[in-house]
């Protein structure tokens, strides 16, 4: 066939003329302009600090955020908690980018599944939400070393969140990978990041006057365009403001608002106010209370940041879960490490259900919309499954023949300098240190965080930060000392971050003598770690089992699988897996007590359970419909 041209068939010019015409009528009768998304629209300008006011090309924008992470929520459930979080009245998804998880090993990165940044980003766009993005590199969070990762304290002289070179180094590896999928999503580029945070709360820290400068030209120089933001507590604003960025404020009180933002007033003059933290609620510790917060005050402080011309993000309106290890600690005056329920008593909780904050919430956002909000989604519905009876068991001793062979080693080695994971150290769980003793008397070292001792296979008590000694008792010729060092998560927040080694750090003594030739485990447990246990490895559940142990059971689901909450009465102190997925940390000294178990990990048919128990086994694993966190929006 001949090429074809309009001067050679002006019959079908004619006809493609009035089909375009046509598509113009139809497009304007269905009033096109308003069929594609906003992100779309008259790019130019973006997001700007224009006086009092922030601006969207030129229009007055209110930023009525909230922020959701990414990597605390099971990817199937991202749509459900954007859709809540839009029917709540807000405009705005805020997150962090935790890097350990990103780089779990140096120049290795992971952007898949639950770490699919863009995927997430790209869905807020879905919505018609914007997006601020906030990447770090550190991001506190209450996640482990504040999502810095851990192989960076390989090197003895590490000065994080510094120009150290070694720090800035890694810190520019990361970004060159990083910025690269930041870029097309910002605003100016189609995307919906409208703003980009620089690091996280630099002024509590504040180290290196050169930091948070080479921070922000490390983000301009790889693309980033749009609008740079601080973000302070009232610790460390005098200190956190950044030329060329417009700082921001975190609190939970309003009389904090009043001094923060008169502050504010002072060093930036007519700015735009916003408010980058209202924290709705507040984490939880091991052994400590439940944080909660009333939702009338929630209503009260949300209503007075508005009044005072500010914009706003709720952190956290939906929290989610500290899958695995990731959870962090803090240490100021002692040791507390967080629970694995990131629930914060937010706007959503743990599960993504409604509280009485979102009600009252979505009723305030609602009035000031000018528009009816989008329907509320339903809930995603909870079952309290059969309790499941383990059945099979490893003892941690039968179970190490089957490992890897042991680090071998003069001394001691903490977890991120075991030459394990192509060098990188390890990250999260436990490490077991063995040696060999020929008499009994006082030993003493520095644990992090918890060790549990053994004389053979019979534990004889704990090291940790408070008790820094313990008796080893009589023995009879060579006798072997095991100590199971558990990581309880890394400080996220304070001075102390470069100090967050764990395992036996430098020497163990006995009788001031200190202890030689180590076979040391690394105990990291993520999926390949099991896949060495085979079903002829295990046995039937003694009745004085040995510990520590592994349990193994099924759950058996007949019909669609539900979310539910899983709850260990009677096991004392240990970690859950599901069909592989690490659920997190569990231990009898509260306040958690259930662990949730999202239903898209399950599966129709069987479910494999393991519990790693560390000193005692209840004789079933429950599973409820509710949580217990003794939350008290359900009563307000």
């Amino acid at each position: 066939m001949g090429k074809w041209s309009l001067a050679r068939k002006p019959g079908r010019t004619l006809g493609v003329l009035l089909l375009l015409l046509l598509g113009l009528l139809v497009l304007r009768r269905l009033d096109w302009y308003h069929l594609v998304p906003v992100w779309l629209r008259n790019r130019q300008s973006g997001l700007q600090a224009n006086g009092p006011r922030f601006t969207l090309e030129d229009s007055t924008f209110w930023i009525l955020g909230g922020s959701v992470h990414y990597f605390r929520v099971p990817r199937e459930y991202w749509r459900d908690r954007l859709l809540k979080l839009k029917a709540c009245g807000l405009n705005t998804l805020t997150t962090y980018v935790p890097w350990n998880l990103h780089e779990p090993e140096r120049g290795k990165f992971d952007f898949s599944g639950n770490l699919d940044m863009e995927a997430f980003v790209l869905l807020a766009a879905e919505m018609g939400l914007w997006v601020i993005l906030r990447p770090g590199p550190y991001i506190c969070s209450e996640i482990d070393l504040g999502g810095l990762p851990s192989w960076l304290l390989q090197d003895s002289g590490m000065r994080l969140r510094t120009t150290y070179k070694g720090f800035t180094e890694a810190v520019d590896l990361y970004f060159d990978h990083l910025m690269a999928r930041v870029v097309p999503l910002q605003y100016k580029h189609g995307g919906p990041i409208i703003a980009v945070q620089v690091e996280n709360e630099y002024g509590s820290y504040n180290k290196d006057p050169a930091y948070m400068p080479y921070i922000k030209k490390a983000l301009e120089d790889r693309g980033i365009v749009e609008l740079l933001l601080t973000s302070d507590n009232k610790d460390g604003l005098q200190k956190g403001v950044l030329d060329g960025a417009l700082a921001t404020i975190n609190l939970q009180s309003q009389h904090e608002l009043q001094l923060l933002t008169n502050f504010l007033v002072s060093v930036q003059r007519v700015q735009p106010r916003m408010v980058m933290e209202y924290w709705t609620g507040w984490f939880d510790s091991w052994g400590g209370p439940h944080n909660i917060l009333d939702s009338s005050e929630v209503l009260k402080t949300v209503s007075a940041i508005l009044d005072a011309g500010s914009s706003i993000n709720l952190y956290m309106f939906h929290g989610g879960t500290n899958f695995g290890f990731i959870n962090g600690a803090m240490h100021f005056h002692e040791y507390k490490s967080d629970v694995t329920s990131y629930d914060y008593d937010a706007v959503l909780t743990e599960a993504g259900d409604y509280t009485a904050k979102y009600f009252k919430l979505r009723d305030f956002f609602g009035s000031l919309s000018g528009v009816p909000l989008p329907p509320q989604p339903s809930l995603l519905p909870k079952i309290a499954y059969e309790p499941v009876r383990p059945n099979l068991y490893l003892s941690l001793w039968d179970a190490l023949q089957h490992m890897e062979e042991p680090v071998s080693s003069e001394k001691p080695v903490n977890m991120e300098n075991l030459p394990v994971n192509d060098g990188n150290g390890q990250s999260f769980g436990y490490t077991l240190y063995e040696t060999t003793i020929a008499s009994s008397g006082v030993l003493s070292g520095l644990v992090r965080d918890r060790g549990q001792v053994f004389v053979n296979t019979v534990s004889v008590g704990f090291l940790d930060y408070e008790r820094k000694k313990i008796v080893i008792p009589l023995v009879q010729g060579y006798t072997r000392l095991r100590i199971l060092v558990e990581n309880r998560g890394r400080v996220n927040y304070g001075d102390n971050i470069d100090d967050q080694r764990k395992g036996l750090i430098g020497n163990i003594y006995l009788n001031d003598a200190p202890l030689k030739k180590f076979r040391i485990y690394s105990l990291d447990m993520r999926k390949s770690f099991f896949q060495r246990f085979s079903v002829d490895k295990w046995s039937p559940i003694p009745e004085a089992p040995t510990f520590p142990a592994f349990f193994l059971g099924a759950l058996s689901i007949s019909l669609s699988p539900f979310d539910t909450f899983m709850k260990l009465e009677g096991w004392e102190k240990g970690v859950v897996f599901i069909n592989g997925q690490n659920l997190g940390r569990y231990w009898n000294i509260g306040p958690q007590e259930t662990l949730y178990l999202p239903g898209a990990w399950l599966d129709q048919g069987i479910n494999q359970v393991i519990v790693f128990e560390e000193r005692m086994a209840g004789p079933a694993i429950q599973f409820t419909e509710t949580p217990h966190l003794g939350r008290s929006q359900y009563l307000d």
